[in-house]
């Protein structure tokens, strides 16, 4: 059973509210974090949030999460089209992962709707704003 999730936002995410809010929205990283923790909560989860514009903090960060998480809800921002590093920590660590996207990734450049970590994720949530984490969250308490 999920008790406890880990939350990671990858690079460019800090800058939510300031990068292009026509794709991202005007709210930024503290409104979405507040609102993440909040959704947890009432699934009965506890959850941690951790954001890296580096790829070697965000696979320490999953490779950690093994030991101390029941689940993890990643975004990988542009990581996700091409960072095979990510894909296989994601596949050693044996808890269930699921990728969001805020923006829906498919009706972008056309280089965004491949993911490479896809294929080793619990499954996928993208084009929902910050909606896409909440329903990554109420997707976790229900595993």
């Amino acid at each position: 059973m999920i008790k406890k999730i880990l939350v990671i936002h990858g690079p460019n995410l800090n800058l939510l509210g300031e990068r292009e809010p026509g794709v991202y929205g005007s709210a930024g990283i503290d409104t979405l974090n507040s609102n993440i923790i909040d959704r947890a909560k009432e699934q009965g989860l506890e959850c941690e949030i951790f954001q890296s514009n580096h790829e070697g903090a965000i696979i320490d960060k999953l490779h950690a999460a093994r030991n101390t998480f029941d689940g993890v809800i990643l975004n990988a921002g542009a990581y996700t089209h091409y960072s095979y590093a990510i894909r296989d920590a994601i596949a050693a660590i044996k808890i269930p992962v699921i990728e969001v996207h805020i923006s829906n990734v498919f009706a972008r450049d056309e280089f965004r709707s491949n993911s490479v970590i896809a294929p080793v994720c619990k499954g996928s949530i993208s084009g929902f704003g910050f909606g896409s984490y909440y329903l990554a969250v109420q997707a976790l308490a229900e595993l």
